[in-house]
């Protein structure tokens, strides 16, 4: 009988003397709070489970035509010295004539309209129309 209340009094301090511990919560994704040295073990994580694929990377890098990136190149030139040109005008350096204009794909319109020189950009190719208006001081 000592023997068992030996082991209920151990027992009753033992429980009495518990001690709890706080839970806390640690993001494991750095844009939440976590550590920044989870980013590259998440970023290498995901890119090993993406079954998808880009058919235009099959090669490492697309393709480009240099024949296109000329014209390109060509139409915002042109399209700058345009909007210079423009500016000029309304500070009282050479500026536009009126008139219509062909210039590559575009056709651009000039004209003194009540609000100010009003152009119109047409892109012959795509058919989109641009109206730009600046206004007299």
């Amino acid at each position: 009988m000592k023997t068992f209340a030996f082991f209920i009094t151990a027992l009753v301090l033992n429980v009495l003397s518990a001690h709890a511990q706080d839970f806390v919560y640690r993001p494991t994704n750095p844009a939440f709070g976590g550590d920044t040295f989870n980013y590259q073990w998440l970023l290498n994580s995901a890119t090993a489970q993406n079954s998808l694929e880009d058919p235009d990377a099959a090669s490492g890098r697309q393709e480009r035509d240099p024949l296109e990136d000329f014209q390109q190149d060509l139409n915002r030139r042109l399209l700058s010295d345009l909007s210079r040109s423009l500016v000029g005008d309304q500070f009282g350096e050479e500026g536009l004539e009126e008139g219509i204009f062909e210039v590559g794909i575009f056709q651009i319109e000039v004209f003194e309209g009540a609000d100010g020189v009003s152009i119109t950009i047409l892109d012959t190719s795509t058919g989109d129309q641009t109206t730009v208006t600046v206004p007299e001081f």
